[in-house]
């Protein structure tokens, strides 16, 4: 056995046994989810008549309420039922709120409301009043910081809250006696095991729970994270190695196996390589930092200067016709929008970079989308003169993506075309399909793109140095927010450019019929999951 095969089976015994336990953790998270959820399918088909008759007639519970609350009655996670058609007045005494009473099967009126009750109530109303007018499904999960599990029961088609349903959660047996269990029972104790679980309640910088002997001074530092998105917003689940027996033993055999001439020759001429291009790597980067922050310093510094002078004159009295009010009023606003487009390029990179960027896919229908961003355009290209060749295929199938993605994913295109278009301001979009994908072609007759910098256009930073681009403001951040977009919603894109000419970018995602619940992020979700993501 050669020296490469002993090192690739002991990076192979330990890339299995992380494996493994990551797994693990998240199906730990996914299995605390699905147990706070359970048996809560029902409740998505309930009519909004149906909740409203229960105020008036307590005793009329449609089945698959009852069928639900019964369950709720006997599970110990929960210490009570709280239902209301108000949110906004729970505390108050004319509130209406009423509990449900298993012995009689029943609503009756609650004598009094536990002050965790009246502040999760009131939480998730002002969360729905705020979703109102955006919000299209029937009900909505959340469990606040006081912790009660509230199912909310919505009309879109009104725009309105039609019932709250909460549920004090019993903290210690959620700790104790479900997720704390669970953990033993899948990674046994942190000393035969190798491995450190531990519940985190990050608000409180607390462990709640772990499979150590004692939960005092674990230190919160770990490899793995796994969250419970949707149910326990405050609580984590983490994962630190102190060392798996595969690991151990694979790590023996290493050392026996390889002599200390080959490792350390080996180690040199590795560090010597990777030295070199990771100094090549930074000083590449360094450059298009540079680079970067003049140019955003520079675009940044343009707008607030117009807009102080501007307002300095307004502020000294010295614009008093209406027509030049008028005009300064214009430039203030144009200037105030293209600060605003910059800083949303700036937050979207930070949000990626910072993995706070989430996804709500939902099943969306292309053309739909694109008339729709179109429409909302139509200003920034009449204001630029834009010839506008739009074709769009008939029966074009739905794709399953995120709605503020594609939005702005398409609006980068639009403005890069657009932009980098000095004379010939076209623009043509052209949606069509195949068997397995949907397609979104963006062309522009602009300056193209030179063949050497087509392999780096997506690059953080990068800007094409060339004559017929240096004059054109920009930050090197659009087409890397439009691919990192592309990839997350399972889609991809591609490069067609002849310098001097144009190009053509054509972004695909698989038709929604041919997958079963994407693997967006490259995470798992099944089919629950697949719905929007409660939040």
């Amino acid at each position: 056995m050669n020296l490469y095969s002993i090192y690739a089976l002991h990076m192979s015994a330990v890339t299995t046994s992380v494996e493994k336990n990551r797994e693990q953790l998240e199906d730990l998270s996914q299995w605390v989810r699905v147990r706070m959820r359970q048996n809560s399918g029902n409740l998505w088909t309930l009519e909004a008549s149906e909740l409203k008759r229960i105020a008036e007639y307590p005793d009329q519970i449609p089945a698959a309420l009852i069928q639900y609350l019964n369950h709720v009655s006997n599970d110990q996670l929960y210490d009570d039922i709280y239902y209301t058609l108000d949110g906004d007045r729970v505390c108050s005494p004319e509130s209406g709120v009423m509990r449900f009473d298993s012995a009689v099967g029943s609503f009756v009126p609650a004598e009094a409301v536990p002050e965790q009750v009246c502040r999760g109530i009131g939480m998730v109303s002002t969360r729905m009043n705020v979703l109102a007018s955006t919000y299209k499904w029937t009900a909505y999960m959340m469990t606040d910081s006081y912790f009660t599990f509230n199912f909310v029961f919505f009309n879109p088609d009104q725009a309105e809250t039609i019932a709250y349903l909460s549920m004090p959660i019993n903290r210690d047996y959620l700790i104790s006696g479900v997720i704390g269990p669970e953990i033993f029972r899948r990674f046994s104790n942190s000393e035969e095991s190798g491995v450190l679980v531990y519940l985190d309640d990050w608000t409180r910088g607390q462990v709640l729970i772990s499979n150590a002997e004692s939960n005092q001074d674990i230190s919160r530092d770990h490899d793995f994270i796994s969250r419970f998105s949707g149910v326990l917003e405050d609580w984590n689940l983490k994962m630190r190695y102190i060392e798996t027996p595969e690991v151990a033993a694979s790590k023996a055999s290493l050392v026996r196996n390889i002599g200390v001439l080959a490792v350390t020759v080996f180690t040199l001429i590795f560090s010597l390589i990777f030295l070199y291009l990771a100094a090549k790597r930074d000083r590449e980067l360094s450059m298009r930092q540079a680079s970067f922050l003049a140019n955003v310093t520079h675009e940044l510094k343009t707008p607030l200067a117009v807009m102080q002078a501007a307002g300095e004159n307004l502020a000294d009295g010295r614009v008093t016709t209406p027509e030049r009010l008028q005009s300064y009023g214009q430039h203030i606003f144009t200037e105030t929008m293209r600060l605003r487009k910059m800083i949303e390029k700036l937050l979207d990179v930070a949000r990626n970079e910072a993995g706070q960027l989430t996804l709500k896919p939902a099943l969306l229908q292309p053309e739909k989308l694109v008339k729709e961003h179109l429409a909302e355009q139509q200003g920034f290209l009449n204001q630029n003169n834009v010839q506008l060749d739009l074709s769009i295929e008939d029966d074009v199938p739905k794709i399953m993506v995120d709605q503020n993605s594609f939005e702005t994913i398409l609006g980068n295109l639009i403005e890069n075309a657009v932009k980098y278009s000095p004379e010939e301001k076209y623009l043509g979009i052209r949606v069509y399909s195949d068997t397995k994908k949907v397609f979104v072609e963006v062309q522009d007759h602009g300056t193209g793109i030179p063949p050497e910098s087509q392999k780096l256009i997506f690059d953080k930073f990068y800007r094409v140095e060339e004559t017929l681009t240096a004059r054109t403001k920009g930050h090197g951040l659009g087409l890397s927010i439009v691919k990192n977009l592309t990839e997350r919603n399972g889609g991809a894109i591609s490069l067609n450019s002849t310098y001097g000419k144009g190009s053509t970018f054509t972004l695909s995602f698989p038709i929604a019929a041919n997958i079963s619940f994407s693997n967006l992020n490259g995470q798992k979700i099944n089919e629950e999951e697949s719905k929007p993501e409660y939040v």
